[in-house]
């Protein structure tokens, strides 16, 4: 693999890049970035590692996984012991080490980054920077990774990194966009996870009659509240691509005990746009799957609707789910024919359960749709 050669004047320019940040307390990281971000370069999003300079005790691609690091105590493979991260060798001649990423949505604008050394003590990178890019079209990949590629900016200016612990920064007041990152760890070490919170910024076909996924995380949908996410299988699964590999990558509440009870989950779509059709997907689900579901869609611009928000309207009626099933259901229109254009939806299980996936297919509306980012 070609190893980027980089001259001492560009070090320079990306170390002395403006990079706006603050530093966030690990036990704050969540509350900080999950209500607004989404980690855009997440696995669970297609994401891919297209290059990195060295991986020889572990490899680059876990720094994306979405499930926190674990350890594996006693365990070795033929390079030593086993990490669940990116680990280069000892001695690097060059400054750093690094990975460049394509993100797994069309491009975003990055609000965080946080960093997990989970496990690596005494082979911990002891400081990484990051650097974005902007690069669409045929031959994007491979210009990226290029040596004598030349687009790099810098997204955060060095930070020092302790072992074994999360850290994570803020960075505000850049609206530029990116699709592909790359992490500098220096000199050499190890990392177990990459996180790299921001707002996607979709790519919508032009024209008001193309049906799009309006609720998928690629396009900039994002769960904005939800009953209660139980078992640790975050409401945000709902809107990631496919339909998984088991019953842990979705959406899953605890049992109820009271007569009536009903979860939701509120989702903010990618754009405002009318909804033609509704997907409820409860693959993997089967002995904890809901016994049925309604949907309401708000317009609501600007702000994040409350679940008793008068203005909520019927979009699909109430209708029993079954298991391990996709449930397609087309949109209620108004007596004219018309559908009215919705910002927010509410997915609404009765009593409780579990469900893999939401999926809202409709147009925006206009001729250029604008993301509600």
């Amino acid at each position: 693999m070609d190893i980027q050669a980089l001259s001492p004047e560009i070090i320079q320019d990306t170390v002395s890049a403006p990079t706006p940040s603050d530093s966030v307390p690990a036990d704050l990281i969540e509350s900080t970035f999950k209500s607004t971000c989404i980690d855009l370069i997440s696995s669970a999003l297609s994401s891919s590692v297209l290059a990195f300079s060295d991986e020889w005790f572990a490899p680059a691609s876990n720094l994306t996984t979405p499930s926190p690091p674990i350890r594996r105590p006693g365990v070795f493979v033929p390079t030593g012991a086993w990490y669940d991260g990116w680990e280069t060798r000892r001695h690097n001649p060059a400054a750093y080490d690094w990975a460049i990423i394509k993100l797994g949505v069309a491009s975003g604008r990055v609000r965080g980054v946080e960093i997990d050394t989970a496990f690596f003590d005494g082979n911990h990178a002891e400081g990484v920077e990051v650097h974005g890019c902007f690069e669409v079209g045929e031959g994007a990949d491979e210009k990226v990774v290029g040596n004598e590629y030349d687009g790099w900016r810098g997204v955060l200016g060095y930070r020092g990194c302790g072992p074994s612990q999360r850290q994570a920064w803020k960075v505000d007041g850049d609206e530029r966009e990116v699709t592909h990152v790359r992490l500098c760890m220096f000199p050499d070490g190890g990392i177990a996870r990459f996180r790299l919170y921001g707002l996607v910024v979709p790519v919508f076909p032009l024209g008001t009659d193309h049906e799009v996924e309006l609720s998928a995380a690629t396009m900039g949908g994002m769960v904005v509240a939800a009953s209660e996410e139980h078992f640790g299988s975050r409401a945000s699964n709902l809107l990631l691509p496919g339909r998984g590999v088991d019953m842990g990558g979705g959406w899953e509440t605890r049992r109820s005990r009271d007569k009536g009870h009903r979860d939701w989950v509120i989702v903010r779509l990618g754009a405002k746009g009318r909804v033609e059709r509704v997907v409820v997907d409860t693959a993997f689900y089967r002995g904890n799957y809901p016994k049925a579901m309604t949907v309401d869609g708000i317009d609501a611009a600007g702000e994040t609707p409350k679940v008793e928000d008068e203005r909520w309207a019927e979009v699909v009626r109430r209708h029993d789910l079954g298991p391990d099933k996709e449930h397609e259901f087309v949109a209620l229109c108004l007596p004219n024919g018309e559908r009215e254009p919705c910002t927010h939806l509410k997915l609404t299980i009765m009593p409780d359960g579990g469900v893999k996936r939401f999926r809202a297919f409709g147009t925006s509306g206009t001729a250029v749709p604008q993301p509600l980012v």
